[in-house]
C-alpha cells in the first residue's frame, strides 16, 4: 500500500472484506448449483476480485457500471444486497430482478449496477448508451463497462469505442483480460500483445493494470475515473488476471495444464491483499480470518434464505415488461454531444 494517508487500515480491510464476500458468493453459488440447486447457467469471478474491488472503490454512487456474464463481483463491489443478489440467482421473487434475470441478467439500478449480459461483448453498447445521456444530460458522473478479452475481438467493442472517441463520451472500457474466452487463449485469439495497445488506433489513451493487485488496481483507477470526470473520455484499460475457475461451473478445463493453473494460484489475489495487510498494516491473520469468516457467515446465511424464499408468481409474468411511465414521457430532439 502507497505512503498515503488516504490508505487507512480500516479503508484497506474494506477492500480485503469485499474481495472475500465475492469469493465465498461465488464459491456457494457453485456449490448450490452443481448440486442442482440453482437453474440456468452461472459463471465464475473466482480469481478476479482485485479489479471488480478497486474500480467500484473509485467509483462515486452516482457513476453506473454495465458488466458480462460473470458479474457477480461486479455486483457486490458496486453495493447491490447480497441476499437479494442470493435470491435472484435462485429464480426467486425476493431477487434484485423478482428472479427473471438469474445470474446472467442480474441487475440493480438503485446502485448503478445496469445489468450483466449472456451476449459476448453485448453490454458494451449499452454502455455507450449510458454515458451518451450522461454527457446530454450534462452530468459528472460517468461509466465503466467491463468486459473480457474475447469481446475485445467483437465488433461491437470496435464499433462502440470509435462512436464513444467520437464523441468524446465519459466511459471507461475496462478488459479484464483472464487469459481465455472459454477455452481460446488470448494469444492465438489477439493480434496485438496487449488488448489495450488498440487504444491508439482510436486516439485515446490506453493502460495496462496487475488485475491480481487490488492497490494497484484501485490507485490506477482513482487517477483515471478523475480524469474522465474532468475532462472526458473515453479511456481503454487492461486488467491482466487469470480465471482460476473454468469457464462455467462444471468446466472439465481440458484447454489448460494443472501447472499453469497452480502458478496462477501463486498470485491470488486475495492471498495477495492478505500479504499487503500483514505486512504493512500490521494485521495478524487472526484478524483476517475473522473478516473472512465473517462474510462467509453473511454469504451462507443468504443462501439459505434465498431457498426458502418464494418463487415468482406466475400472475406477475407480464408485468414490469414495460414502463407504466412511457406515456408520460416528454420526447426532445436529439442534440449530438460530439464536440
Amino acid at each position: 500500500m502507497p505512503n498515503n494517508a488516504v490508505y487507512t487500515k480500516e479503508f484497506a480491510a474494506k477492500l480485503y472484506e469485499t474481495m472475500c464476500t465475492i469469493r465465498k458468493f461465488e464459491e456457494c453459488v457453485k456449490h448450490d448449483f452443481l448440486a442442482g440447486e440453482i437453474p440456468g447457467f452461472t459463471h465464475s469471478y473466482i480469481g478476479e476480485e482485485a479489479i471488480a474491488t478497486g474500480v467500484c472503490a473509485a467509483l462515486r454512487d452516482d457513476d453506473v457500471i454495465e458488466s458480462t456474464h460473470r458479474g457477480h463481483g461486479h455486483c457486490v463491489a458496486k453495493g447491490a444486497d447480497v441476499n437479494r443478489m442470493m435470491a435472484e440467482i435462485f429464480g426467486k421473487e425476493t431477487g434484485l430482478c423478482k428472479g427473471r434475470g438469474g445470474s446472467m441478467h442480474i441487475a440493480d439500478m438503485d446502485v448503478g449496477m445496469l445489468g450483466a449480459n449472456g451476449i459476448v461483448g453485448g453490454g458494451i453498447p449499452i454502455a455507450i448508451g449510458a454515458a451518451l445521456a450522461q454527457k446530454y444530460l450534462n452530468k459528472d458522473s460517468i461509466t465503466v463497462v467491463f468486459f473480457g478479452d474475447g469481446a475485445s475481438n467483437e465488433g461491437t467493442f470496435h464499433e462502440s469505442i470509435n462512436m464513444a472517441a467520437v464523441n468524446h463520451l465519459p466511459v471507461i472500457f475496462l478488459c479484464e483480460n483472464n487469459q481465455y474466452a472459454i477455452s481460446l487463449n488470448v494469444k492465438e485469439s489477439t493480434g496485438c500483445e496487449n488488448i489495450a495497445d488498440r487504444a491508439v488506433g482510436y486516439g485515446i489513451p490506453g493502460y495496462i493494470l496487475d488485475g491480481n493487485n487490488v492497490v494497484e488496481v484501485y490507485n490506477k483507477m482513482g487517477e483515471i475515473v478523475d480524469h474522465v470526470r474532468q475532462y472526458g473520455g473515453p479511456v481503454l484499460v487492461e486488467a491482466k488476471t487469470y480465471r482460476m475457475a473454468g469457464h462455467y461451473f462444471g468446466d472439465n478445463e481440458n484447454y489448460r495444464t494443472r501447472e499453469e493453473v497452480a502458478s496462477w494460484a501463486e498470485k491470488c489475489p486475495i492471498l495477495a491483499a492478505q500479504k499487503v495487510l500483514r505486512e504493512q498494516y500490521g494485521m495478524a491473520q487472526e484478524e483476517l480470518d475473522a473478516i473472512w469468516q465473517r462474510q462467509k457467515q453473511i454469504v451462507l446465511d443468504a443462501c439459505e434464505e434465498a431457498k426458502k424464499d418464494p418463487e415468482p408468481l406466475v400472475d406477475d409474468l407480464e408485468n414490469d415488461l414495460y414502463s407504466p411511465n412511457m406515456k408520460n414521457i416528454e420526447w426532445k430532439p436529439f442534440v449530438s454531444p460530439a464536440q
